[in-house]
Parts: structure tokens; C-alpha cells; sequence
């Protein structure tokens, strides 16, 4: 208005300073004059203060986006993968080199040059401080284990070929079982099969005791479903369980079950039937154990082997497909049915028949089962000893543990229900990819809800990957094992460290089978060091040597940079987060959707419902993930890594 009426004035005064020529009071003429310049003056003043908001409008909102950034790394070229580990080093590959980053402060650890890696070629060693790597060189392929604070090569063996697809470590006598598949890359499908191997390592020292071939092809799962079809990706084993170390016997879960002695290779038992459901992913459950028997599902059965001679004690008749066993004192619980990953496309698809068995350890004799869940069904959670809550399509039901009779059902309107926890108040939670549902589990009377829609804008099929991995990461740390359970002393003599892969795959499962993966990847108490980190106990550090037998191009060594003081710090510190992640609970789940003025994660309370974070990412990649033991998530775009903070209020 104000500029408009300076202008008026001025237009004005042009037609009266012609009239004044013509005769008019040579006075009026100035004194017009004079206020059509101080006119003139305040409009390019008022434009240009409106110029200048602009741009300071636009340099603040610039600083509030860099703001929300703990840290930004630029790397020597376009990310083509990361992952996190337990020690809160990143490794980072690139078109180039393969990089590990502090994630606290965004530092090069240091760098590999000259190195272009896929990401099923980088196996961080659960319990250690060993970085696997699988480096091919024209035709041939070697296998090297690295320091993962400093990059220097521990070992290497040049007897294998492949990429390592799982592995497990047995601290005690220091083996490490490693799983290789050679030509495991294609367009994400169904039907890619190729036939593993299987090595065993003294981890000390790389000697190679044996290696045991599996006899066929197996079904793989893409470690991703790209936009191009046509894309070739690589292949993964995360569609089944990982080897298991037990009495001096080596367990494989993949064409069958095998068990081999763990110095000669030797079969000592083998049964061969099919794993998993053709086309779908880990429709079969990880082993329980008790100190008599470890027991096992297959082809719909479960057996009870012999932790003393291998043989089977007991099997069950056909149930249908038993992806999760939960073992008590007195009862092991076995889920049929599920919400399970398929492998052509990654979509979740619910397989029956839905329902949980009672079975008597001792014998296999079914105590009861339970039938009535309708079109589909979660995991398991035990409230006390007597009650077992489920979810189906549509309601929460709780079950006497003693007689599989439904004491309760109640409508819980979760959309595409997938998981039940149990919060640190008792409550039973119902979730899905887009809410969550608290229940009072004696009574079934809801106690709050929380709905959180995806963003309406983007590519469907990249913003529902972003979604169903937000949602996922709660489940990253084994909080459910945390949660599922309250007031019932469960019974696993599995306490192995085995690696999987599904803690850093972007191709993860469904999350019903996230929510009863009961087994970590990390955060075990004992960690075995044969790097840098294992002066560290000692109170004393001197500068790391590198392995002058193995020639990398190794550059950028945090550690050759600091003093013995500050390097002794800073390996302090990865191991204490590492420590934190031990003791680790999840809190927070997260969904993507829109949060104030753009897109981001909304982390839900799992106690209260409310959203206790925000964290505004608009475009995250879809492999991001969050680290809660730094209050940090790691997102990449282009040549960058980038760290945003999980506090409140971002």
C-alpha cells in the first residue's frame, strides 16, 4: 500500500510540474519538486530493505538446514555404500576407496585407496576389532583381515574365492567360520541360486583348518530392488539363518541341517530337506538351545538334536512353516505362520497356516495349539507365565500359556499389524508401517494411539523403502528381545556371535520377522582385539605399527596424526561405545513422514506415544540408519556422508 501511494504521489506530481510550467507559482513548483525526490528516495529505500530481508531470509534458512547437521564428510567420490559397526566406525565405500569414519565426529579413520568394493566385499567381525575384506584382482580373489581402527592388514588368504556372505566367531578357540559365494551379482529376482562355501579360520593367525563345500545351488535374496529393473545388484544369504557355533560343532542352516566337527570340517550329522518357503525369506526359525538339546524347525517340523551325540531326540509332525521359537523352562513355544519378505520384488506377503504351538522340551509331545489367529499374525510377547499376546489382521488376543485358551480379544485397528512389543510400563504395543497402538494387556482397553502417514510426494516405491527401513531401526539393536519379554525366564544356551548381514542390508525382512530376530550381531560383553585395540587394556600406547608383509595404499591414519595421550582416547572411546550399545534399549520408534515444513522422522515414544523426536531429512537415502549410542543418523547423498542429530526438537 505504502509504495503504491508513493508511487500515485509521484505520477501526480509529473502532470502538476507541467501545468506549473505553464504559468503556475514557480514556488509550488519546488516545493513539489522536493517532495517527489524525497518520494523517489524512500521507494529505493523501501526496495531495497525489502532486498535485503530477502536475502537475509534465504542465509538463515540456509543456516538452520546446515544447522540441523552434526557433520558433513566429503569423500573422493559418489557413496555407493555404508554401514555402522559396534566399535561407531563407519565404512564407507566409494567409486574409489573404501573409508572408515569416526561417527561422532565425522574424522577420516582412514582410507583405502584404490579399492572399489560392493558392499557384500566389507564383513565387520561382531565381537572383534576384524574387518573382513574380499579384494578381487583380475581373476583371482583374496581375502584379508584388517585392523578396523587403522586399515593395516592382519592376514591374508588367497585360497578362497567370493564374497562373504555370513560368518561366525567362536571367541574361545578363536575360529572363525566364514560363508563365500563367487558370482553372487544379477538383476534382483527370485530363482538366483549359487552354491556357498564354507571355510574355517584360526582368526589369529589366517590359517585355513578347512573348508566344506554345500552340495547345491541355494536360493539367494537381492541385497536390493532397484527403479531399473534391468540393474544388477549384489546377492546376499540374508534369507537364512547364520552358522552356529555349539559343543565343538559347527551348525549350517542351509539345504538342510548340518553339523560338522569344528577342527577336521567332518560331518557328523547332516539332514537334508528345504529351507525356507520357495520365494520367501527366513520362513524358518533361528535354533533355541537348553543344556540338553538344541532345537531346530524344517520342512514344518521341529527336532530336538542331541547336544551330547548329534542325534535327534524328537520331531514333531508337520505344523507349517515355524519361523519362531521362544524356549521357557517348561514349554517351548513355536509361531506357524507370518508376515515374510519376497524375494522377486521385496514385498511383505503373509504365508499360513497362523496359529502357536505348547510343546514339552523334554519329549515333543504338542500340549495345545492355538488356531484362531485370522489372516496373518506377529510375533510373539510373553506378559507373565501364564499369558501370550499375539496380534492378527485385526485384533490383540491373549492366551493362557497353560491351556492355548483365549482369555481376551480386542479390536486394535493397526493397519497391516506386524510386530507386538512390551513397553517398559507393561503395556502390549501393536505396530505397523504407519501406526502404533498401546494396549492394557489384561483388560484390552487402548491407552493411546499414533498414526504417521509417509510423505505424499516422490517416487511410491523409494518413499515406502524410506518407511519400512524408519521403522525398522528400532529392531536394530535386538530391542525386541528386550521388550517382548516380561516376568518369563527364557532359556538359550545360543549366545554365539554370528554374522549376518541384516543389522546393515537395505533388503532387510519383514518386520515381524526383525521384531523375533532374537540374535545380534553385536553388543556381546566379551570382544576380542588382535589390532591396535588391544594395547589399549594395558594403560599404555605406543604409535601403531603397520604389517610390513602386506602392502596396501592405505592414507589418512586418524591415529598417525595424534600423540600417544590422544590416540589411547580415542580408541577408549570406540570402545565405550561399544559398551553402550551392550546395555542398549530401544525407545523411540521411528516413520517418515512430513514434519514442520518438510520431510524427516518422527521418532514415536514406545511408552507414551507422543513424538519425542524430530528429525528433518527430506530426501535420506535408503539405506540410512540411525545410531542410538551417538544420538546420531547417517545419511549419504552424492559424494557426501552426512550425520544428523536424534535429539529433540531438530
Amino acid at each position: 500500500m505504502t509504495n503504491r501511494f508513493y508511487l500515485g504521489n509521484y505520477s501526480a506530481a509529473i502532470g502538476s510540474d507541467k501545468r506549473l510550467t505553464a504559468g503556475k507559482d514557480r514556488w509550488k513548483q519546488l516545493t513539489l519538486y522536493k517532495r517527489v525526490q524525497s518520494d523517489k528516495w524512500r521507494l529505493q529505500h523501501n526496495s531495497i530493505f525489502s532486498l535485503t530481508l530477502l536475502l537475509i531470509l534465504v542465509f538463515a534458512t540456509t543456516l538452520l538446514t546446515n544447522a540441523s547437521e552434526s557433520w558433513s564428510s566429503k569423500l573422493d567420490g559418489r557413496v555407493r555404500f555404508y554401514q555402522s559397526t559396534e566399535l561407531g566406525l563407519l565404512l564407507v565405500g566409494t567409486e574409489k576407496s573404501l573409508y572408515a569414519i569416526d561417527g561422532a565426529s565425522g574424522e577420516v579413520v582412514w582410507r583405502r585407496k584404490h579399492i572399489t568394493l560392493d558392499e557384500t566385499d566389507v564383513a565387520p567381525i561382531p565381537g572383534s576389532d576384524v574387518l573382513l575384506l574380499t579384494v578381487e584382482d583380475g581373476s583371482k580373489t583374496r581375502l584379508e583381515a584388517t585392523d578396523i581402527t587403522t586399515g593395516s592388514v592382519l592376514w591374508r588368504s588367497d585360497k578362497v574365492k567370493g564374497a562373504v556372505m555370513q560368518a561366525a566367531l567362536e571367541q574361545n578357540s578363536n575360529l572363525l567360520a566364514v560363508v563365500l559365494v563367487r558370482d553372487a551379482k544379477g538383476r534382483a529376482r527370485d530363482g538366483f541360486k549359487r552354491k556357498p562355501v564354507v571355510h574355517m579360520f584360526d582368526i589369529t593367525s589366517g590359517r585355513e583348518l578347512w573348508k566344506y563345500e554345500i552340495e547345491s545351488d541355494i536360493e539367494m535374496m537381492p541385497s536390493r530392488w532397484p527403479e531399473d529393473e534391468g540393474e544388477k545388484v549384489p546377492f546376499t544369504l540374508n534369507n537364512y539363518r547364520p552358522p552356529l557355533f555349539l559343543d565343538g560343532r559347527l551348525y549350517l542352516f542351509y539345504e538342510g541341517a548340518a553339523s560338522l566337527d569344528v577342527n577336521t570340517g567332518k560331518e557328523r550329522r547332516r539332514e537334508k530337506f528345504r529351507i525356507n518357503e520357495e520365494g520367501l525369506a527366513l520362513t524358518d526359525s533361528d535354533p533355541v538351545a537348553d543344556e540338553k538339546a538344541l532345537y531346530t524347525t524344517g520342512r514344518g517340523r521341529i527336532r530336538a538334536i542331541s547336544r551330547d551325540n548329534g542325534d535327534v531326540l524328537w520331531e514333531t509332525k508337520d505344523l507349517g512353516n515355524v519361523p519362531e521359537l521362544i524356549l521357557t523352562r517348561d514349554v517351548l513355544y513355536a509361531r506357524t505362520g507370518g508376515q515374510f519378505t519376497r524375494l522377486k520384488d521385496g514385498e511383505t506377503v503373509g504365508k499360513g497356516p497362523f496359529g502357536i504351538s505348547a510343546i514339552e522340551p523334554s519329549s515333543g509331545k504338542i500340549l495345545w495349539r492355538y488356531k484362531g489367529a485370522d489372516k496373518g499374525i506377529t510375533n510373539i510377547a510373553l506378559v507373565n507365565s501364564s499369558t501370550i499376546l499375539l496380534a492378527d489382521h485385526d485384533e490383540l488376543i491373549a492366551i493362557d500359556s497353560s491351556t492355548g485358551k483365549r482369555r481376551l480379544k480386542v479390536q486394535h485397528k493397526v493397519d497391516k499389524a506386524a510386530f507386538i512389543l512390551l513397553n517398559e510400563t507393561g503395556q502390549a504395543v501393536v505396530g505397523g508401517p504407519e501406526d502404533l497402538a498401546s494396549f492394557d494387556p489384561s483388560t484390552g482397553q487402548q491407552l493411546w494411539r499414533a498414526h504417521h502417514s509417509p510423505p505424499g510426494r516422490g517416487i511410491l516405491r523409494t518413499v515406502a523403502a524410506i518407511a519400512a527401513r524408519a521403522t525398522a531401526l528400532y529392531f536394530r539393536y535386538g530391542a525386541a528381545a528386550s521388550f517382548a519379554f516380561r516376568g518369563v525366564q527364557l532359556v538359550n544356551a545360543v549366545n554365539a556371535l554370528r554374522l549376518s548381514g541384516l543389522a546393515n542390508s537395505v533388503s532387510l525382512p519383514s518386520l515381524t520377522t526383525l521384531a523375533s530376530n532374537y540374535t545380534l550381531d553385536y553388543g556381546r560383553e566379551r570382544f576380542l582385539t588382535l589390532g591396535t585395540l588391544a594395547r589399549v587394556n594395558r594403560g599404555t600406547f605406543a604409535r601403531p605399527t603397520v604389517d610390513v608383509k602386506v602392502n596396501v595404499d592405505v592414507e589418512d591414519r586418524l591415529l598417525d596424526r595424534l600423540d600417544p595421550a590422544h590416540q589411547l582416547d580415542r580408541l577408549s572411546r570406540f570402545l565405550l561405545h561399544r559398551r553402550r550399545l551392550a546395555s542398549l534399549h530401544g525407545q523411540y520408534m521411528y516413520y517418515y513422514t512430513d514434519v514442520g515444513g518438510g520431510h524427516g522422522l518422527a521418532g514415536v515414544d514406545i511408552n507414551t506415544g507422543s513424538v519425542g523426536r524430530t528429525v528433518r531429512i527430506n530426501e535420506p537415502d535408503e539405506r540410512f540408519v540411525t545410531d542410538e549410542a551417538s544420538q546420531l543418523l547417517y545419511s549419504s547423498h552424492d559424494n557426501r556422508i552426512l550425520a544428523y542429530p536424534l535429539g529433540q526438537n531438530n
